[in-house]
């Protein structure tokens, strides 16, 4: 019976396994954010999300790797917030008149975030699975 996966031992390291998840997420995230604002202070992102990637790297399982890829979805719902008003001309009164901007369609954003925050927790579950249906058949 101890070969059996889904025991109440496999929860301690599949929180352990999210964990690690979370944080390749927020390098994802960080590297998105470093990569849209390249121009101007994106590079200080960059450089922070490498400097993360090769700690995680050394520490954590390889295949919580695809949390990065799921990071990149919050910088994508964060341009959807921004054009949450659009798409087209989109005004705000300010004190003293008001504040017009261009904005973009947000369904595009949410749509693209949604498939790689799914796309990177289906692929994680999935491995997960995979590697412990390997580790309870022995091999």
């Amino acid at each position: 019976m101890s070969g059996m996966s889904g025991t109440r031992a496999d929860g301690p390291a599949r929180a352990a396994e999210w964990g690690w998840f979370l944080a390749w997420l927020l390098v994802g995230a960080c590297a998105g954010i470093g990569l849209a604002a390249i121009l101007t202070m994106g590079v200080a992102f960059v450089v922070l999300a490498a400097v993360a990637a090769v700690f995680l790297l050394r520490r954590g399982p390889r295949r919580a790797v695809l949390g990065g890829v799921s990071g990149v979805a919050l910088p994508l719902f964060y341009l959807a917030y921004l054009n949450r008003g659009g798409p087209g001309e989109v005004c705000h009164a300010v004190p003293g008149g008001q504040s017009c901007t261009d904005e973009y369609t947000p369904v595009p954003f949410l749509v693209a975030g949604a498939l790689v925050l799914l796309a990177g927790c289906v692929i994680h579950v999935m491995t997960g699975r995979l590697g412990r249906a390997g580790r309870a058949s022995g091999r």
